[in-house]
């Protein structure tokens, strides 16, 4: 699958390494679900709105650039027939692939699905013990 110039767009100021999981992750979609990036880097700004609406529970965010200058997490929706869904299984697939990308290009990955509280399914992080950056 191919990245949308939207989705890379998204990408500007997000960690290389994580870049590299989200494009090789591209790679190696070839049907349904596919993805969109729906969020790279963020403002405090934003967060605190995200915050007051119910969409995240910190202010500390991996999408808020750190001292480095670079985010460190990404959200992706899935799609299926070029429409994006929300469906709860269609994130465990993209998971998945994020993993197996992040396997490959040998960069640690955190998937917010996996998260005991909050469940994010679109969420995908550089942990904090290896990209301290913030």
């Amino acid at each position: 699958m191919e990245l949308s110039k939207t989705s890379i767009a998204k990408l500007k100021g997000v960690h290389p390494d994580l870049v590299r999981v989200v494009k090789r992750a591209a790679q190696m979609r070839n049907d349904d679900p596919g993805f969109v990036i729906t969020c790279g880097p963020r403002t405090l700004k934003e967060q605190k709105e995200l915050l007051k609406a119910g969409a995240t529970t910190t202010l500390k965010s991996r999408h808020i650039p750190g001292k480095n200058g670079f985010a460190h997490a990404v959200d992706l929706a899935a799609t299926v027939g070029g429409k994006i869904r929300w469906d709860w299984p269609l994130y465990h697939i993209l998971a998945a692939t994020m993993k197996a990308a992040a396997k490959e290009e040998k960069v640690p990955l955190e998937w917010g699905g996996d998260w005991k509280s909050f469940k994010d399914g679109p969420h995908f992080q550089l942990p904090w013990d290896k990209y301290p950056g913030n």
